[in-house]
């Protein structure tokens, strides 16, 4: 079984790069296949160097278009029978894997979330990421720990089937919505997590919230 890990990148030159080694150490049959989405400080011509050494996969976005944009470009490409969404920021552990794949190769779901568990004290996005949640909850009456977790891994049928819209970092709840509306079963495997802050590069500010919790609203009415 292979397993191809879809990183978007948008100017994460201080940690792509690392990331990216501790998703190789993975001890799994994997392609890794990095979505630049117009990268402007130095983070193209990392991941261009690293694809000179065989190393991954890469295709460039001319201009920033999104996260959402960049996984459905990762998704075009992904050959693996899994397709796990990576951050390029350092806030998860690659190691994780191992047990978010196990559930789907098991048989026993076609789709597994993270849910992000820290011992550093929980910042504002968190609390939000809380928020968002619980609004879920309420609309799908589906029992979602974590809506924006750093972890959504399918099978490259069920990611293919969804026929996802949003190109921005609302694509999270956009995926919640319609698997929870078709009533797939979801397993939620906790994950490490290790937040980092506006000042460190956080990229998802209070409007996305807002977005977030309209895009919730909109797949619950539409029919």
């Amino acid at each position: 079984m292979k397993i191809s890990i879809i990183i978007p990148v948008y100017n994460e030159a201080k940690t792509v790069g690392e990331v990216i080694r501790r998703v190789e150490e993975v001890n799994i049959n994997k392609e890794i296949i990095a979505v630049d989405d117009g990268s402007t400080d130095g983070s193209f011509d990392i991941l261009e160097q690293l694809t000179s050494e065989s190393r991954i996969k890469l295709i460039r976005h001319d201009k920033n278009s999104g996260k959402g944009a960049a996984i459905k470009t990762g998704l075009k490409t992904a050959e693996g029978d899994i397709v796990i969404i990576q951050d390029a920021d350092l806030e998860t552990d690659p190691q994780d894997y191992y047990e978010l794949i196990k559930p789907i190769i098991s048989g026993e779901t076609k789709a597994v979330f993270g849910y992000r568990t820290s011992k550093k004290p929980m910042s504002i996005y968190w609390w939000g990421g809380k928020i968002v949640s619980f609004i879920t909850r309420l609309l799908y009456l589906g029992n979602i720990k974590d809506v924006n977790n750093g972890y959504k891994v399918m099978t490259r049928d069920l990611w293919q089937s969804l026929n996802l819209q949003s190109n921005r970092f609302q694509i999270c709840e956009e995926i919640t919505a319609k698997l929870l509306k078709r009533k797939e079963k979801i397993i939620q495997v906790p994950t490490q997590y290790f937040p980092r802050t506006k000042k460190e590069g956080k990229k998802i500010g209070f409007k996305d919230g807002f977005i977030s919790l309209w895009t919730l609203l909109k797949y619950r009415l539409i029919k």
